[in-house]
């Protein structure tokens, strides 16, 4: 494989960058193929959380530089794995964030360390926000805490006993939402697995509905959420470029792999390495750059921010597609790292924020 692109001219935590390559080499790159038929990589995620991929978003000086290095490494070998450990950086973000030093005190480290596992459940508030889908939780307060009523229908990262972020409207009124953590397996919590997936099949994706569970005020993170929501936004989204730059950066990779010389029939095609390289290269000193100021507020910043996502989403799509072009038959094959990385790169392009969800908030921030 090619030398990787880093997110700038200098490594970021070149310790970690280090950690992560043998990790991903030696025990990582074994089981690909197993996890993407549907093996939840739950010990591989402990492994890079005990190495300290997701330590970097701790309270205090959190840094998504490295945060989205260390997943972006993950992503070249496996996507799958990568977004597994988006889930769980989400997760630590959130409780990062909060104000409620409980949550803090009491989960955070365990986060951090992939010593407790979990899931984001904010696709839908993300939706919600930006007005493509009604608010699926509803709330009423009681003595202690809150009861919850309502079903998310794509939760990932999810086992027994995990974690995962929820939003919920007060019941009697919808415009108070409220910011919590919810776990696997408590009373009035159900999970499901209710489809299967062309690709990304071992995140642990399921359905989880909530009849009459209670989250103890213990568990709130932020009451009321909007501003919660709204500060925690941009870091939710610029994690996720980490899954684009390494899926963008292994298919470059493998296409190097492929006869790429002046006379082949692949110097024919339209996208090649050393353009897609390019590319990638730009895009990651944009990453860089925005995961540096720290997530400033205004309207300006999240814009930025959204067109990195988008134009990751857009990269993963023609560079997965470009290496099938140049593996031609043998990416055609059932298993080939060529087929698997063109279906990763349509996950890229639908997860939460979707393309369409993109540029509809972009052209929102625009008028």
């Amino acid at each position: 494989m090619s030398a990787p692109v880093p997110l700038s001219d200098q490594p970021v935590d070149p310790e970690m960058v280090a950690r992560m390559r043998r990790i991903v080499t030696r025990e990582l790159r074994p089981r690909v193929r197993d996890i993407d038929a549907g093996v939840y990589p739950a010990d591989m995620l402990k492994v890079l959380g005990a190495a300290g991929a997701f330590a970097p978003l701790q309270a205090g000086a959190p840094d998504l530089a490295t945060a989205i290095e260390a997943m972006a490494i993950v992503s070249e070998e496996c996507l799958t794995t990568a977004f597994c450990v988006w889930c769980q950086d989400a997760l630590l973000w959130y409780i990062a964030n909060s104000e409620n030093d409980t949550p803090k005190g009491k989960f955070q480290l365990l986060v951090a360390n992939g010593e407790l596992l979990g899931g984001t459940g904010l696709s839908n508030p993300m939706k919600a926000l930006s007005g493509i889908e009604p608010l699926r939780l509803k709330g009423t307060r009681a003595a202690g805490g809150w009861r919850v009523n309502g079903l998310l229908p794509w939760v990932s990262n999810l086992g027994d006993g995990h974690l995962f972020g929820i939003c919920f409207a007060h019941e009697s009124d919808p415009a108070h939402l409220v910011m919590a953590l919810a776990r696997c397996g408590d009373d009035g919590i159900t999970t499901n697995q209710n489809a299967h997936f062309i690709a990304l099949e071992g995140t642990a994706t399921v359905s989880v509905a909530f009849r009459g569970a209670f989250i103890p005020d213990a568990m709130i993170l932020a009451d009321p959420a909007a501003p919660f929501i709204q500060r925690i936004r941009a870091g939710f989204i610029l994690l996720q470029t980490g899954m684009a730059l390494g899926l963008v950066r292994g298919s470059i990779a493998r296409m190097r792999e492929c006869d790429c010389t002046p006379e082949s029939a692949n110097a024919y095609l339209a996208e090649g390495p050393d353009e897609l390289e390019e590319a990638v290269v730009q895009l990651a000193r944009t990453i860089h750059a925005l995961a540096k100021t720290r997530c400033e507020p205004g309207a300006d910043y999240l814009r930025s921010v959204l067109q990195a996502r988008l134009r990751g989403s857009e990269l993963s799509l023609a560079a997965a597609q470009a290496l099938m072009l140049h593996a031609g038959a043998r990416g055609y094959v059932a298993g080939s790292a060529a087929s698997r990385k063109l279906r990763e790169a349509y996950f890229v392009a639908i997860v939460t924020p979707a393309i369409k969800h993109l540029r509809k908030d972009i052209a929102g921030l625009q008028t």
